[in-house]
Formats: C-alpha cells, sequence, structure tokens
C-alpha cells in the first residue's frame, strides 16, 4: 500500500509539472506583453535607466539569489518561458521518440528557421540551426576549398577554437595564416579596417573577422573590412558569436559571406543551440561538415545532417526568439550599454584601475574588461567571488589581460554596486 501510494503521489507531482510548463509559457509571454504596453511610450535610451521595467525582465529568469552572475560572456541563462520550453519537448519526445521527435518536432524547423532569419535581416534559406559558433564556423573554415599557399588573414585576438580549426588546416594543406595583432581598446574605425586590408594580397583567399572579441568586447568594422575584401575576392567569414541578439544590426548589414553564432548566449536560447548564416550563393561550394547525399547541393539544409541530436533544445529556440523579440533590440543594446558604462565610467576614476574596454557604444557593449594594476585576473576574480559571490572570469589571452565583467538584461543597478565595492576591497587590500 505504502509502494502503491508513493507511486500516485509522483505519478501527480510529474503530472503538475507537465500541467506546469503548458500554464508557465502563455502566463509569463502574457506577462511580457502587458510590461510592453505599460512601457510602450518610453525610448530605449529612457529605459535603459529605468529599475522596475528591468526588475520585472530579472523575475523572468530563475537566477540564483546568492550569487551575482556577471559571466554573461560565457554563456547565458535562459529565462524561464524557454526553459519551461525545453522540459516540455523532452517529455512529449520520450512518449514516443521517433514519432515525436521526427515527424512532429522536426515539422517545427522551418519556422523556426523564418524566425531566426527574420531577427538575422536574411532569406530563411540562408539560415542553418546547429549546437554552437564553433560548429557553425568550422564548417566554413573545413568546408571552404583551398590549396597549398592560398592566404588566410586572421588576429590572434580571434577565439582559440576557430584559432586551431585554421592551424589544423594550415598543418595539413599547405594553407599560409596571416597574423594580425591588436592592442585594444581601439577607438578608431579606419585603423583597425587598415590593419586587415594592408594585410591582403593577391594569394589572399579568405578574412576571418571576430565581430566582437570574446575577451574584451572590442567590437570590429566588419562592413568597412568586408567591402575593401570583396572587391578583391576575398571571402568573408565573420564570427558573431557575440553580437547576434546583442547588437542592433542585421547580418545583411555586414556584407560578409559567412556568419556564426551561438544562440545559447545573447538571444538565451537553451544551451547547445547555434545558427550558420551563408550568402545564397556560396551554399554550394562549401562542403558540409558532416556527410550530405550531394555536397555541393545549393540547399542550406545540406548543414544540418547533424545525426540525432535534441530536438527540445532546437525547437525551444523559437521561445528564445519570442522572448528577445517582445523586449526589443534597442531596448536591449542600450540597458547593456548602460550597465557597462554603469560600472566601468564610476570604477575607472580609482587609482590603479583601468578598463580594458571602450566605453563609446560604437566600439563596446556589454563585456568590460577590468584592469587592476599590480594584481593579477585571477586574483582579482578569486577574491570577487571569495568575499562577494560575485561570478567573472580572469582572461589572459596574449595581449588581453584583465577581469571580464558581463551583465545581462537580468542584471540591475544592486549587482553592479556590489561589483563597485568590490572592486574597492580588492583596491584596499593588497
Amino acid at each position: 500500500m505504502d509502494s502503491r501510494r508513493g507511486f500516485i503521489q509522483k505519478a501527480g507531482i510529474a503530472l503538475g509539472a507537465y500541467v506546469l510548463g503548458d500554464l508557465t509559457i502563455p502566463k509569463i509571454q502574457n506577462d511580457l506583453n502587458s510590461l510592453n504596453s505599460q512601457y510602450a511610450k518610453k525610448l530605449p535610451s529612457e529605459l535603459s535607466e529605468d529599475e522596475s521595467f528591468w526588475n520585472e525582465i530579472r523575475h523572468m529568469y530563475t537566477i540564483s539569489p546568492s550569487i551575482i552572475n556577471l559571466n554573461n560572456g560565457g554563456v547565458c541563462p535562459q529565462p524561464l518561458v524557454v526553459q519551461e520550453a525545453v522540459e516540455r519537448y523532452n517529455r512529449l519526445s520520450n512518449e514516443a521518440p521517433s514519432y515525436y521527435m521526427w515527424r512532429i518536432l522536426d515539422q517545427g524547423r522551418e519556422p523556426l528557421r523564418a524566425k531566426l532569419a527574420s531577427i538575422a535581416g536574411v532569406s530563411p534559406e540562408e539560415i542553418a540551426i546547429n549546437r554552437n559558433a564553433s560548429e557553425s564556423l568550422e564548417t566554413i573554415i573545413f568546408g571552404l576549398t583551398l590549396k597549398a599557399g592560398d592566404e588566410v588573414v586572421l588576429s590572434k585576438q580571434d577565439y582559440p577554437n576557430m584559432i586551431n580549426a585554421w592551424k589544423q588546416r594550415a598543418h595539413r594543406e599547405g594553407i599560409v595564416l596571416k597574423w594580425l595583432d591588436f592592442q585594444y581598446p581601439i577607438e578608431d574605425e579606419d585603423q583597425i579596417a587598415n590593419v586587415y586590408t594592408e594585410a591582403f594580397t593577391s594569394r589572399t583567399k579568405v578574412v576571418h573577422i571576430t565581430h566582437m572579441v570574446n575577451w574584451c568586447g572590442q567590437i570590429l568594422p566588419v562592413q568597412k573590412i568586408a567591402r575593401i575584401a570583396k572587391q578583391q575576392g576575398i571571402k568573408v567569414i565573420v564570427d558573431g558569436a557575440h553580437t547576434f541578439a546583442h547588437l542592433d544590426f542585421k547580418i545583411s548589414d555586414l556584407d560578409c559571406d559567412y556568419f556564426g553564432t551561438s544562440l545559447h548566449k545573447w538571444l538565451c536560447a537553451p544551451f547547445g543551440s547555434g545558427m550558420l548564416y551563408v550568402r545564397k550563393k556560396e551554399i554550394g561550394p562549401i562542403y558540409p561538415l558532416f556527410s550530405w547525399t550531394d555536397p555541393v547541393s545549393e540547399d542550406i539544409r545540406k548543414f544540418e545532417s547533424l545525426g540525432t541530436r535534441s530536438f527540445a533544445i532546437e525547437q525551444a529556440i523559437g521561445q528564445a526568439c519570442d522572448f528577445h523579440m517582445m523586449i526589443g533590440i534597442q531596448r536591449k543594446q542600450e540597458r547593456l550599454q548602460y550597465l557597462k558604462n554603469y560600472w566601468a565610467e564610476e570604477a575607472v576614476k580609482w587609482d590603479r584601475v583601468s578598463i580594458g574596454t571602450s566605453l563609446d557604444p560604437k566600439y563596446g557593449c556589454a563585456i568590460g574588461l577590468l584592469q587592476v594594476e599590480g594584481k593579477k585576473p585571477v586574483e582579482v576574480s578569486q577574491t570577487l567571488f571569495r568575499k562577494f559571490k560575485i561570478h567573472t572570469v580572469g582572461i589572459n589571452w596574449d595581449s588581453i589581460s584583465g577581469v571580464r565583467i558581463t551583465p545581462h538584461v537580468y542584471t540591475i543597478k544592486y549587482d553592479l554596486d556590489r561589483l563597485l565595492e568590490g572592486i574597492q576591497y580588492v583596491l584596499k587590500n593588497d
């Protein structure tokens, strides 16, 4: 009898969770719609400082009450509406996996593709859905037809996975990597663009550009570089891991051929979700990373031949898109810029403190690099967590050194006031 009662109780909890998923999603959407109506007349720049609005957004996440997360530059949390969608789709999949996964959820990819394309400002026939920026970009890096002696221009401040992928091609095939090196922050678009374009030669076939440098948040003038590259017949790859759903732009504005991003960063989609853009005319020549019936097909879907993966994760990207669009990219960017400048403008006034990121919105946004003279980044990061439970990350990469501070839309001024207290503590305790 006891075991039967226990079974019934557990079954009731499971059923309750299932129903909760169905009820929670529309409730959160209604709450956000109501919030939008209430603040509709406020300009994004005005709303960026309105803590009442952003406190409401904060309550739509399941953030830790004891840890202040300022490392959103690594991976961003999902709002509750996305978490619930993943659980709901996963429970549905488990009722009859091969039926619900392949005959039901898999059919939702086309509407999802259209939704992502709308945010990106490109055709759905140029968007592939995969698992992260590394997979997206390595699809292009390994799929391009290059031969020994062909040159690729890239930077020492690019992301390690991309650097290693290019090194692998150079090792195996003899392509030539032309390394650029920068001392950020730089507040001169022409200076950055000229370093790239002056490295181009008649042998240059590809330029690899990181739209926002993950270590310090520097924004690069992709369009300026791309336009000159296109005039010389050079293919343009853009690593947009930190700009998609963070900055107010369209991929079509960049004049690039390929663009890869992780949706589990600034879009706040489920962990392990990403997106690849390939300009329509460039799809055919790129070989897919995983096999496809016709490797030179002009169908963007050839880049989605991943085998069995989580359809729950993939489909819940749709809820992340909806959440993002209901906030609005202009509001989002203005808020993120405000938060970075809120702490950085105060901290930079203090002796021994410098900021390795531009405070000008043209050259930076949410990501800020804290530098404390006489302190190693890891020491500062560890002290902030040990004494104030503020989660950050110490950065030491090539010419970039500091503590990366990255707030998000659920971050409030109280969190950053605690950060400023923490920095003061670091300065007073050598």
